[in-house]
């Protein structure tokens, strides 16, 4: 059963601080519950903030850390190295920073070719998290961000890996997106079978796209961030006041 929240806050770094906040809850109740938390890392510029809150001081929390495994929602075709690669971000904003175990964190390998980066990071799934066949891995949290074409993690409006059944997938990039080059994304059914999903959004630009993606859920055919819907748990969408300017006043 899913239970969907939104809440608007008045600038981005409060929805940071609240990102953060969430962050340490849901971990503390799965390395209660299970010993270990599961999260995937969103790209963009708008998580950065979050995470390099989560590796100052104040959540130096070293036992939460310890028992930490940190995976991608998507990345870029490129070197680890690239500026324009998630991991690199996460690395240079949270993970050098956090004490997190290096065997701990799994990156999806975007300088490998396209269909042998699906395959190794869907065999590290079923490997991390005992999948059986046709099983689907729950992450504690996923983290996801909004373009302003709707899209979410790497899925895009019209690219065959939005309807992809397979855990991972493969992904094209519409013509209009930069830099242009291909991604490795987590799919809409491992998208849905999280516990948590928390999306992050701010800044005016979004607005457009979190009113249709929110209107979406009740469209016949909705945005990629719009189909976002955790099959049984908890969907959060975190907006400055910014990206909530053209959602219907809450009653």
């Amino acid at each position: 059963m899913l239970s969907s929240q939104i809440a608007v806050f008045p600038d981005a770094p409060a929805v940071a601080g609240e990102a953060a906040r969430r962050w340490v809850e849901v971990a503390r109740d799965a390395i209660a519950a299970r010993g270990v938390f599961t999260v995937a890392l969103a790209g963009g510029s708008t998580p950065e903030t979050l995470y390099r809150l989560l590796a100052g001081p104040a959540y130096a929390d070293a036992a939460m850390w310890a028992r930490t495994q940190i995976f991608f929602g998507d990345e870029r075709c490129v070197s680890p190295d690239d500026p324009h690669s998630n991991y690199r971000l996460a690395r240079e904003a949270l993970l050098d920073h956090a004490p997190i175990p290096t065997a701990h964190i799994f990156r999806m390998r975007g300088e490998l070719p396209g269909p042998e980066a699906v395959a190794d990071y869907a065999e590290t799934l079923h490997r991390e998290f005992a999948l059986s066949p046709g099983d689907l891995p729950r992450f504690d949290l996923i983290l996801l961000g909004i373009g302003t074409d709707g899209h979410t993690a790497s899925l895009f409006p019209t690219m065959p890996a939005l309807e992809a059944e397979a855990l991972v997938a493969y992904s094209a990039v519409p013509s209009y997106v930069n830099p242009n080059v291909a991604r490795i994304t987590l799919t809409l059914p491992t998208l849905n079978a999280a516990a948590h999903v928390l999306f992050q959004v701010t800044g005016a630009g979004k607005a457009p796209a979190v009113r249709d993606a929110l209107a979406g859920h009740a469209a016949a055919d909705p945005s990629p961030a719009g189909r976002v819907r955790p099959t049984n748990g908890v969907l959060a969408w975190l907006l400055d006041a910014d990206a909530a300017s053209l959602l219907p006043p809450a009653r």
